[in-house]
């Protein structure tokens, strides 16, 4: 398989924007494993002021909070979902993200790429970042350590 580069991707300021008005974000893959970078990104999340809410195939509680199997079961407003999953999960998750209707931002970690996922989810109407890790991205912008 070829290695894809994003097409469809957003600015540093777009994604200062999409920090800010979040409130809720979603860490599909997040994982109990506190050696995982799914957990580092999603305790910093946590201690920087965001509701966490870990979407893992297994286990009560990430981190404290409810562990949901699926973007499609929490049953709260996400603002921001990102994701830590194979690219190949990553039109399914495209599908549940544009589905939820409330979803604001799309958010792929480093060398996570789907362009065709990540246009589809553009043209719903909903922000896309690709192959970016949230965590240093949001630490660059706000100045957090």
């Amino acid at each position: 398989m070829e290695c894809e580069l994003p097409r469809v991707n957003s600015s540093c300021e777009e994604m200062k924007k999409y920090f800010e008005e979040a409130k809720t974000i979603a860490v599909i893959g997040a994982s109990p494993k506190t050696n995982k970078a799914s957990n580092h990104v999603a305790h910093y999340l946590q201690k920087v002021g965001y509701k966490m809410i870990p979407v893992y195939p297994k286990g009560d509680t990430i981190l404290g909070e409810k562990v949901y199997r699926s973007l499609t079961e929490i049953d709260e407003p996400v603002d921001m979902v990102i994701v830590f999953r194979k690219p190949a999960a990553l039109d399914a998750i495209a599908d549940e993200v544009i589905a939820r209707g409330d979803v604001k931002t799309y958010w792929t970690q480093l060398e996570l790429i789907n362009n065709e996922a990540a246009q589809r989810v553009k043209d719903a109407g909903i922000n896309v970042v690709q192959n970016y890790c949230a965590m240093v991205e949001h630490r660059k912008l706000f100045k957090h350590t």
